[in-house]
């Protein structure tokens, strides 16, 4: 299970590394800055460190029965995703694949950090909440977060990301069922720690 875990790696960060500028567009200088459409809930993932160099991450609200692909989040990066109002499960993949609860309000903006840390070859990533209180270890309401906004630009799907999705979605699948057994495993508290909740919108 392990080399097979280590070989999808391989296949994913083969199809992502140094990928960003073929994938995925920036948003022009001056471009107005997203806002929730009509009876939706806006999440904005965003990775502001430069840990893990040209190593990319792919981020999905992921469902039982299928995953929409919201992105590549490179460094330097922040994507908006339209979505339903409820409860999700966003995951995030490179060498490994992480998970974060969200229970989202209409008409709010969310905020998550893609937060890269030391993997086996390469980097990996996590999902964090930025929560909206001021005692929050990571909290809209701080100089960091201001500077995560500054330093981050705009991002959007172009169709050679949809193709590179649909090309991997079985692979992502396989690595998604494999780290879920681990996420079922975490404690009441861990998830807890994971969990974007509706009044963290703004």
């Amino acid at each position: 299970m392990r080399l097979m875990r280590w070989g999808f790696a391989v296949l994913l960060l083969a199809g992502l590394t140094g990928c960003q500028s073929s994938l995925m567009v920036r948003s022009s200088a001056g471009a107005a800055e997203p806002a929730p459409a009509p009876g939706k809930a806006l999440v904005v993932f965003m990775r502001p460190s430069s840990f893990g160099g040209a190593i990319q991450s792919s981020v999905y609200d992921t469902h039982d029965s299928a995953d929409t692909f919201i992105g590549i989040v490179s460094t330097k990066d922040k994507i908006g995703y339209q979505a339903e109002p409820g409860d999700h499960l966003f995951m995030v993949i490179a060498e490994n694949a992480d998970f974060m609860i969200a229970h989202l309000d209409a008409g709010k903006t969310y905020y998550v950090l893609v937060s890269p840390r030391m993997g086996v070859w390469k980097a990996r990533f996590s999902l964090l909440p930025i929560h909206n209180r001021a005692d929050a270890k990571y909290s809209t309401q701080s100089a960091d977060f201001g500077k995560w906004m500054s330093e981050t630009s705009w991002v959007s799907v172009t169709p050679q990301a949809t193709q590179w999705y649909s090309a991997h979605a079985a692979d992502i699948h396989a690595k998604k069922m494999d780290y879920m057994r681990k996420w079922n495993k975490a404690g009441a508290q861990q998830k807890e720690e994971l969990t974007l909740k509706a009044d963290d919108g703004k």
